[in-house]
């Protein structure tokens, strides 16, 4: 692990839940849709392996079906405690997800989970998941900066070979992933965790993240500098488009 580097005084505003005018160490990221997207999207993964087992019809329909995929994981994530904190609770989640799509396809309740498995085990796979065009150059700028870097994700075991496998990887300092953790944003003691392993205050680190309720609430409770960054353009208020506004976003001086 690279040693902490000097604090370096952040100018402009913050979203810190103290008034305090801390200093930066270091930055962590949230993973999916802030670091790295799907690829070449969750919709196209899941046509092709329904259409490898003869189902085609109704496949024009998976788009549609998106938001009913997406309504049940934010209910899952805000009911269920156990969410991300498991392999087991993990897996069940998204195989869930992923059978209830298939099963509005007409696809019967066993072959249902057994097509959402095979979705579920593609996305261990790197090749299944591309940085977004900003993330390098905006990781590699901030390491220049002395900065330590990290990321904090509400992920499977896989998290650290898929990062490996994207590129990413090489420029982290440390990978958090909730199920090797059995704490799931946002949960403080995943935030303060990730900053105890590089040796940093919570107030003298981070966040950044695609999440208002994972990201934003779970860093600021424990102090950290929270940015909200807005990929798909869902209008979330005081959010950064790409990284390319991310250093002023976290008061770097140019």
């Amino acid at each position: 692990m690279r040693k902490a580097p000097p604090w370096r005084r952040r100018t402009g505003p913050t979203s810190r839940s103290s008034s305090s005018s801390a200093v930066l160490e270091a930055v962590f990221f949230d993973v999916g849709n802030t670091l790295i997207h799907p690829y070449p999207s969750v919709s196209h993964v899941c046509r092709e392996i329904l259409a490898s087992a003869g189902h085609h019809h109704g496949l024009e329909a998976i788009d549609d079906l998106m938001p009913l995929v997406d309504a049940y994981y934010e209910d899952r994530y805000r009911s269920d405690d156990t969410f991300w904190t498991s392999e087991e609770e993990t897996s069940g989640v998204w195989v869930g997800m992923y059978a209830l799509l298939c099963r509005r396809l007409g696809v019967g309740e066993e072959e249902a989970v057994v097509l959402a498995r095979r979705v579920y085990d593609e996305f261990g796979d790197p090749a299944r998941w591309r940085p977004y065009p900003d993330v390098l150059p905006a990781l590699t700028r901030l390491r220049d900066r002395g900065l330590c870097l990290g990321a904090i994700s509400n992920w499977d075991s896989r998290l650290e070979g898929v990062l490996g496998g994207t590129g990413v990887g090489d420029l982290l300092d440390t990978v958090v992933s909730s199920a090797d953790v059995a704490l799931h944003k946002p949960d403080p003691r995943i935030f303060e965790l990730a900053c105890e392993r590089l040796g940093v205050a919570p107030a003298a680190a981070a966040h950044v993240g695609d999440h208002e309720y994972a990201d934003l609430l779970g860093a600021r409770s424990v102090g950290m500098l929270a940015v909200l960054v807005d990929r798909h353009g869902a209008g979330a208020p005081d959010a950064i488009a790409d990284f390319e506004a991310l250093e002023d976003a976290l008061g770097l001086e140019g």
